[in-house]
């Protein structure tokens, strides 16, 4: 069950939304020297040393219209996300997407020139809008001034394609596209690695499923046709089960008769001459014996035969 709304919004982003009012109210009345966003705003000149900047940009903004736009995709595109990511996880989601502008704003920053100080939760509502269409890409998004619905996924592409174009452009209106191309790259390979871990988990879990033995169809086929061409002289035991049966009484996982009735047939065996020399005497000439008509017994059979009988009168 997911977090539960109030006014048509999640926790979190109702804590976010109340706290970007906060501080912008504090703004406007009790800290209205451009010294407080000097403080909390990020400028890639001074950011080792105010490393703090890296998150309070977020919540500090340049006006009123700046804030509502923020607040506005925030309040339409947040309780989706949150609902499936979680609160936690959404919390820090949304973190590490600004923290992702920031961070391409210092390092693409020195590089195209643009070191003014950022401010404004863009870069992280940029990495919501991206969620969003990343799990429902085809919901209609209304847009006003437009007749018809616009699917999320073509409305993020091209809200991130006009912040490429004006990112490139040696523009001067103070906005930081470079920290709206952060938070949508970093939204976008925190969401790909997700997917990723995702289906390696389903792949483990799949394979922890299947059977750990895997036989081939025409072996089995063969198998079980050896099974069906069984002599009818054989019996339907297991092999090793019909191994089990001439084995000693006492041995492990061997079904046989009572210890007297061995003992009793192993005397009688004794008595009538019939020891274990003669059984191996009566084995080996029963073997010499199944040969070809006509034809010889081999001589080191014979040897065998005869080295029996020595055992047997020793």
């Amino acid at each position: 069950m997911g977090p539960q709304r109030m006014f048509g919004m999640t926790p979190w982003v109702r804590r976010l939304i109340v706290a970007n009012l906060v501080v912008f109210l504090l703004q406007v009345t009790l800290f209205v020297s451009p010294a407080f966003i000097g403080t909390l705003g990020f400028t890639p000149l001074y950011a080792f040393r105010q490393p703090w900047t890296f998150v309070t940009y977020m919540f500090v903004h340049a006006n009123l219209l700046h804030l509502a736009f923020n607040l506005l995709a925030l309040y339409v595109f947040g309780p989706e996300v949150e609902e499936r990511m979680g609160g936690g996880p959404f919390l820090r989601y949304y973190l590490l997407c600004g923290l992702g502008g920031a961070a391409l704003s210092l390092v693409l920053g020195w590089g195209l020139g643009k070191l003014n100080p950022v401010i404004g939760a863009s870069a992280a509502i940029y990495g919501v809008l991206l969620a969003f269409a990343w799990a429902a890409p085809d919901q209609p998004i209304y847009v006003f001034l437009l007749p018809a619905p616009i699917a999320a996924k073509w409305l993020v592409t091209f809200l991130v394609a006009v912040s490429l174009v004006l990112a490139l452009l040696p523009t001067s209106d103070g906005v930081a596209y470079l920290a709206h191309l952060g938070g949508f790259a970093t939204g976008f390979l925190y969401l790909k690695i997700g997917d990723w871990r995702l289906g390696r988990a389903e792949r483990t879990l799949r394979r922890r499923s299947e059977p750990s033995v895997l036989v081939h169809p025409g072996r089995a086929a063969r198998a079980s046709e050896r099974i069906e061409k069984k002599p009818p002289g054989m019996s339907g035991a297991p092999r090793s089960r019909r191994r089990a049966r001439g084995r000693r009484p006492g041995s492990p996982g061997v079904r046989t008769p009572d210890r007297a009735r061995y003992r009793a047939d192993s005397r009688s065996r004794r008595a009538d001459g019939r020891g274990v020399g003669s059984f191996l005497r009566t084995r080996v000439t029963r073997r010499t014996s199944f040969r070809a008509p006509g034809r010889a017994a081999p001589a080191w059979r014979e040897g065998c035969r005869g080295f029996v009988v020595l055992q047997r009168t020793g």
